[in-house]
């Protein structure tokens, strides 16, 4: 039996087989998108590893949402959306960084009280602990218990009742989730704090 091409449907037909669970077709509009998409993204941002990246989050969220897409949606607008709402986050996320950064140099060349020093480790904290929230209950525990009371992954495995390793898949897992949104910043905020 013959192979069945996808290169010859419409992004209507082929947003209708994906909602079908078809992964195929799914392929065919990365291959359709990802070069433009690329193309795009070039124009506003520099480093390539962060748009491959950003391409990857794209494509990832177009399959994880295709239950709520509808056939009628244009495609195109929708990935192209998406990647610009990826940037803006992205480089929003860069000015946060950077600002954290430009008060840890004024902090060693001030003292860390100034009231703008304060309101800034306030707002970083608060972004970090709006998403520390946003996970799992017993992921956030095992990793406010390992970040924020510093316990080791055996002492925590004995308090909650969890082998060590469920310990380290937590926190692991909750690490994936907040070092693409903080990178750096989160191990700044969680050890060099007090």
């Amino acid at each position: 039996m013959a192979k069945l091409s996808y290169k010859s449907y419409d992004d209507r037909e082929l947003l209708q087989f994906m909602l079908c669970e078809d992964y195929a077709a799914y392929l065919e509009i990365y291959e359709r998108y990802s070069r433009p998409l690329y193309m795009h993204a070039c124009k506003k941002l520099n480093d390539r590893d962060e748009i491959k990246d950003l391409l990857q989050e794209v494509f990832a969220a177009l399959w994880q949402n295709r239950a709520s897409l509808s056939p009628a949606s244009p495609l195109a607008a929708y990935l192209y959306a998406t990647l610009r709402y990826r940037i803006i986050k992205l480089i929003a996320h860069k000015k946060v960084e950077s600002l954290y950064f430009e008060s840890l140099a004024v902090s060693n060349a001030h003292d860390n009280t100034t009231p703008d020093y304060l309101v800034r480790e306030k707002e970083i904290s608060q972004l970090i602990e709006n998403e520390i929230i946003q996970l799992p209950e017993k992921m956030q525990e095992v990793f406010r218990m390992s970040r924020e009371s510093h316990l080791s992954h055996k002492e925590i495995a004995q308090e909650l009742g969890l082998s060590e390793s469920t310990v380290k898949k937590h926190v692991n897992n909750a690490l994936k989730v907040l070092r693409p949104k903080f990178g750096t910043l989160l191990s700044l905020v969680y050890f060099l704090l007090p």
